[in-house]
């Protein structure tokens, strides 16, 4: 036998028993556990990935990672409010109340419904619409107890939702705002808060203003209730509606 065959088959007697004494049965769960981890890891660590960002969104979407608001006001106009003029309210407000759901945090939430009802355009007019499901879901969730109002009479003939001034609700053919809302300017509570100014951009310029004189033509009323689903911490926001009003009497 040739000396070049001979080490070809002493190299193939070494690895068959290579093979043989390394392959799966032969190693041990250390050594498993590892060689697992080596093939599958991308796919590990892309699923829990994976996983943990499907967590987030869920959670995000059902407040589950948030801490609810005390208190949630609807402001209803024609035009959004500029949203250093939306932190200024929120803080205002939540000056005025405790932590009503005892998390530790005071938060006031404004929720803005905007939209022009006489517009023309398909644009507007579609963005109204889904302004105005949007509003009626806010509603019919009872979730903000206060509306600030750009035309309360419209809302009202529109929604009948504003209370009277005992807490209750409107009679069938009653669509006034008599004893219903609050003017700003007529609350010294909020019209004498230092709200600030508000700095937007509009047509490509810088535009500041007043957060005063932007909301001193709004009015603030109070929803009711048709049934026995109310707002979170009604008794509570009940309370904070008696403290304005009575800021009205002094």
């Amino acid at each position: 036998m040739r000396i070049g065959n001979l080490d070809e088959q002493n190299h193939a007697d070494g690895l068959a028993e290579l093979i043989e004494t390394s392959g799966p049965d032969q190693m041990t769960k250390s050594q498993k556990r590892k060689n697992w981890w080596h093939y599958y890891k991308w796919y590990v660590i892309g699923g829990v990935i994976l996983f943990a960002a499907l967590i987030h969104i869920i959670g995000n979407a059902m407040g589950l990672f948030t801490k609810s608001p005390d208190l949630q006001i609807a402001y209803v106009g024609i035009d959004s409010l500029p949203e250093d003029t939306v932190t200024a309210l929120e803080q205002t407000f939540a000056a005025l109340i405790e932590d009503f759901n005892r998390d530790g945090e005071v938060i006031v939430q404004v929720n803005q419904y905007t939209g022009d009802p006489n517009a023309a355009d398909a644009e507007t007019a579609y963005y109204q619409y889904a302004s105005e499901i949007t509003l009626m879901g806010d509603i019919s969730s009872c979730e903000s107890y206060l509306f600030l109002l750009e035309d309360p009479q419209g809302f009202q003939r529109e929604y009948q939702i504003l209370a009277e001034p005992d807490g209750s609700c409107p009679g069938d053919a009653d669509y006034s705002v008599d004893g219903k809302v609050i003017r700003w300017t007529d609350c010294p509570l909020l019209s004498s808060a230092d709200l600030g100014s508000y700095t937007l951009l509009a047509a490509g310029q810088e535009i500041t203003g007043s957060n005063q004189e932007l909301l001193s033509g709004l009015f603030l009323g109070r929803r009711c209730f048709y049934n026995d689903k109310t707002t979170d911490n009604r008794e509570a926001c009940d309370s904070l509606w008696q403290l304005l009003l009575g800021s009205l009497e002094n």
